[in-house]
């Protein structure tokens, strides 16, 4: 089922029970009112009776007895069906006029009626009965009327009252259900403009947008925004990865075409043992590139997974720093780290504790103090990593004193295997501080470079304190 059938038909319900509701009060107070205005009806043509009756009774004469009794025969002959009996004080039958079918009024009926003043007996067929004791305070006498009636003109009035309001809760429906119909495509409409842009949007035209009102503030604008964003972040994606997949196919099929070449050359014709030796080192050496810039490939696309789905846990990036300072050590005996750690401004016990993974972090501050290392020249320039903690931060500062970089390459150094015009006689591949970066903004943390040609370059860590 369509939304739009959905929305019609949901509409159409929830008026349709709201019309039978109101038309059910309307019904039923109609009736109550009715029902109250005969009953009312029928007690004052009790007491007109009583008044007559006892009237007419007091008289000495026979002949105004008979004219009283003949006033009330034809007074009660205006209503259907209509009956009234008095009786007196021992429940004896002494007056009676009409020609009701209902039989004989039952003694409880009249001693309720004795006791409580009067009372009223609604039946089926909208047959009423009222009772009211009368008092004659003339002869001090008592006595009971009973009178009944069927109220047809209050039954004709209901019967008339339920054709108008099935018949306009029936033509409701019918206007509600075109409307509805007519205003939820109305309100659809730009939902569907969205489902015919959104199937021409495929992977080689992701530039596309979806159409949004500049001023709708409306779920399906904010749809279209949210539409438009996720958009963006997939293009920013297939864009990075189709330029991933092409700078690590460049970077991959150097060491490859090296490892090739080295490798027919030695095959060619018989060569000396050193010759073969010679070969098999450039062989090993190309085959080490391959596996450092695979292995960098391999944290950047971990670098880049979902954050949520990296286990994190506290680490003291001290003791981090120490690790990676022997580390170094190990890959570059010949140059000198000197680790500085300030007073903390952070609390007095693990000042340098943060929320994270540990091997993306000790693989950022490796690649930080690889780069110092390779890039600091003569080995006479110490390297410099500081660690401090201050306003709910901890960075890690390395300073070093190699040849540095222009400021048009200091704002490319976090694109994937750019190298710098300066260092492009130093081994490496370019990933260190593009995977650094993305380390950072995964643990919600930066990473700032600031450099200058011939000076030294300084790379700052800030993360967040746990």
């Amino acid at each position: 089922m369509t939304i739009r059938m959905r929305l019609a038909l949901q509409f159409g319900i929830i008026l349709a029970v709201t019309l039978m509701l109101f038309s059910a009060v309307v019904y039923y107070f109609s009736y109550r009112t009715g029902r109250a205005a005969f009953t009312n009806s029928l007690f004052a043509r009790a007491l007109v009776v009583g008044h007559v009756y006892a009237d007419g009774a007091n008289r000495t004469d026979e002949a105004s007895r008979v004219s009283y009794r003949r006033y009330l025969r034809q007074f009660y002959r205006t209503l259907p069906e209509e009956e009234v009996r008095v009786y007196d004080e021992n429940f004896r039958l002494v007056f009676r006029e009409g020609a009701s079918p209902r039989g004989v009024v039952p003694p409880a009926r009249l001693r309720s009626v004795q006791q409580s003043g009067q009372e009223v007996w609604l039946e089926p067929n909208y047959y009423q009965m009222v009772g009211r004791r009368y008092h004659d305070r003339q002869r001090q006498r008592t006595f009971i009327i009973i009178a009944s009636s069927v109220d047809t003109d209050h039954a004709e009035q209901l019967q008339s009252l339920r054709v108008i309001l099935a018949g306009g809760l029936l033509v409701a429906l019918v206007l509600v259900g075109i409307g509805g119909w007519f205003f939820a495509g109305q309100a659809l409409r730009p939902m569907q403009r969205m489902v015919q842009e959104v199937d021409g949007i495929t992977g080689s035209d992701l530039h596309r947008r979806l159409t949004q009102d500049k001023e709708g503030q409306d779920e399906v604008s904010h749809l279209a925004q949210r539409f438009n964003r996720l958009l963006d972040r997939l293009e920013t994606a297939f864009v990075g990865q189709r330029t991933f997949v092409r700078d690590a196919s460049h970077e991959l099929r150097t060491p490859l075409t090296s490892l090739i070449g080295e490798l027919e050359v030695a095959l060619l014709q018989e060569r000396p043992a050193a010759e073969y030796r010679r070969v098999l080192q450039s062989t090993l050496d190309a085959a080490r590139l391959l596996k450092d810039l695979t292995n960098g490939l391999l944290q950047i696309a971990r670098a880049s997974n979902d954050p949520s789905q990296i286990a994190r846990t506290t680490v003291r990036l001290d003791e981090l720093l120490l690790q990676a300072h022997e580390e170094m050590q190990r890959r570059h005996p010949t140059s000198r780290i000197d680790l500085e750690f300030p007073e903390s401004a952070g609390p007095a016990t693990a000042p340098y504790l943060v929320w994270g993974n540990e091997a993306l972090l000790l693989s950022a501050m490796l690649n930080v103090l690889e780069n110092a290392c390779k890039f600091s020249g003569e080995a006479g320039h110490p390297v410099v990593a500081s660690l401090s903690t201050q306003a709910g931060r901890v960075s890690l500062q390395v300073h070093d004193q190699g040849v540095g970089m222009s400021e048009a390459d200091r704002q490319q150094v976090f694109v994937p295997f750019f190298r710098a015009e300066s260092v492009r006689t130093v081994p490496g591949h370019g990933i260190g501080l593009p995977l650094t970066a993305k380390i950072m903004d995964l643990h919600g943390g930066a990473i700032q470079v600031q450099s200058e040609l011939g000076k030294g370059t300084r790379v700052r860590l800030e993360l967040p304190l746990a």
